[in-house]
């Protein structure tokens, strides 16, 4: 007899915990259909059973997806959950497993306290709304930014019960809506028809692209923003800049976290980490969690916020979309984003096939035709990730060799996955989703079009620079911020760390930099290299 699943231990504790300070009771009815006894409805089934026994206050009642209730909430598919429906207009379209378990976690929470959570600034534009809005984000289980863009609809939802409906879409579960809405990359949310957001938002931004019905990309807080003291702000939550956290806490220095994004940076979306110290092989993920997690005990992180302005007189100033901080210093480890191709289609397919990310968007594509493009470390591991998991993948390179690590090469051709050699994009093309791609071969300069469902990308990076510019940094002739070689740039009271500062591009030069980073403004703070005595 097969043994059941478990959640461990220290997970139930801590989600009996959470629980058990709901307010409100909270009734979750799980829409199957009962006249199928395949995998799916037996995996949903296990799924309520872990967590049927963690709180006498959530209850679970299954539904047949021909049941009147489930027709007159308008789910006429399985499995779907739909949470407090005398209340709220919220549903889950799959299950929520992997990453999505913390949607759905996050839902229970929201739904038994009847509180959105939304900060002041947020709930001012949810405020403006006049017509109601019903809101669909797509995810994935194994995209790490997806909760944040699923939960964000929920709180909307909570907040404005009588405007707002918000159904959680898994493409994994639901390929045909995937393919009805083109939405080949997550997360990505609709309003109705129009698609009003690609990719995670802060909450704020996320309200506003609501509001607006379209896309917004900056959110300035009004002028009654709280305001924080600090000796130290760290911009960007990935390896340099938790650990900068950590090591600038342990200092003595009054440290603040600010992120934008998923913390972890691109850790967090790489497969599989090797050879970081103390872990042979480890998912990103898992390393990312682990740092977040020993970080968090130090540093106050404030994840979500983006940074919109850094003045430097009459005193430090550090403006978010929530709130400004005061500080004596800023260490800038901002990253560095994908690197574009720039070719026709690659824009106008984003999201409907052209991708940066197999984590995210791979599953989808399983049986499928995808090209993998870039001849390094990060895409010879997409591509391994793409064609473990079922993926017809091709890896396109415009050089005749390449520049990934022996062992990468080594699992590359013991995979069998085929290479072009010499061969660069020239098009992408395809109507509401990618079709074909057009190369070149460079070294005979022909022309020819191959088959494809999906274009993942993966050409290096470009440093974050646009607030080192804004305060006036200096940058290197390769566009990383020109640092004196203990992180400080040119520019008295602002720091660099990690990628945007160029080097190697590893893990654990990130997480040695943000600790030399944090150690150096320590010293700078306590005899300030820019006053005379």
């Amino acid at each position: 007899m097969a043994r059941q699943a478990e959640l461990p231990m220290d997970v139930k504790k801590h989600l009996r915990e959470l629980f058990k300070k709901l307010p409100y009771p909270v009734s979750v009815s799980v829409v199957l259909d009962q006249s199928r006894r395949d995998a799916v409805t037996e995996t949903a089934r296990e799924f309520i059973r872990l967590f049927r026994p963690l709180s006498d206050k959530i209850t679970y009642e299954e539904l047949d997806v021909t049941d009147r209730r489930v027709r007159t909430w308008g789910i006429h598919r399985a499995p779907a959950l739909v949470f407090e429906p005398e209340r709220y207009r919220i549903r889950y379209l799959g299950l929520p497993l992997g990453e999505e378990g913390r949607t759905f976690v996050e839902i229970l929470l929201l739904v038994g306290t009847r509180q959105s959570g939304l900060g002041p600034q947020a709930k001012k534009v949810l405020d403006r709304l006049k017509d109601p809005r019903d809101v669909r984000v797509f995810v994935s289980a194994t995209c790490p930014y997806c909760p944040q863009q699923a939960v964000n609809a929920v709180k909307a939802a909570v907040e404005r019960p009588d405007l707002v409906s918000a159904e959680i879409v898994d493409i994994q579960f639901n390929p045909d809506l995937a393919e009805k809405y083109s939405a080949f990359s997550v997360p990505q949310t609709f309003a109705g028809e129009t698609l009003i957001a690609q990719g995670a938002q802060p909450e704020e931004l996320f309200m506003a692209s609501l509001e607006k019905m379209e896309p917004q990309t900056i959110f300035i807080p009004e002028s009654d923003a709280e305001r924080v003291e600090t000796d130290l702000v760290i911009v960007g939550g990935g390896p340099a800049g938790l650990t900068a956290g950590i090591y600038a806490v342990r200092s003595g220095l009054r440290t603040a976290v600010v992120e934008r994004g998923t913390l972890g940076g691109q850790v967090a979306t790489t497969p599989v980490v090797e050879n970081y110290p103390g872990f042979a092989r480890i998912a990103g993920k898992t390393l990312v969690d682990i740092m977040v997690a020993h970080a968090m005990e130090y540093v106050q992180i404030f994840p979500n916020e983006e940074v919109v302005d850094i003045a430097l007189s009459p005193v430090m100033e550090v403006k978010t979309n929530r709130r400004a901080f005061q500080t004596r210093a800023v260490l800038l480890a901002t990253g560095a984003s994908y690197r574009r191709l720039g070719v026709p289609g690659e824009s106008r397919l984003a999201g409907r096939g052209v991708s940066f990310c197999s984590t995210c968007d791979g599953p989808l594509y399983k049986g499928k035709k995808a090209l993998v493009i870039g001849g390094g470390n990060s895409a010879v591991t997409e591509a391994l990730h793409l064609h473990h998991i079922g993926v017809q993948t091709t890896l396109v390179h415009r050089r005749d060799r390449l520049r990934a690590q022996d062992h990468l090469i080594k699992a590359l051709n013991d995979a069998g996955l085929p290479v072009l050699w010499n061969t660069e994009v020239k098009e992408i093309h395809g109507d509401k989703k990618v079709t074909h791609v057009v190369l070149l071969n460079n070294a005979t300069n022909q022309t020819f079009t191959v088959p494809a469902d999906a274009v993942f990308i993966a050409v290096g990076y470009v440093p974050e620079t646009r607030l080192a510019q804004a305060v006036g940094a200096e940058l290197t002739p390769e566009g990383y911020i020109r640092h004196d070689g203990f992180h400080r740039t040119t520019v008295p009271g602002i720091y660099c760390a990690g990628d945007v500062e160029g080097g190697y591009k590893q893990i654990v030069t990130a997480v040695g930099a943000g600790a030399g980073a944090a150690m150096t403004i320590f010293e700078d703070l306590s005899h300030p290299y820019w006053t005379k005595n």
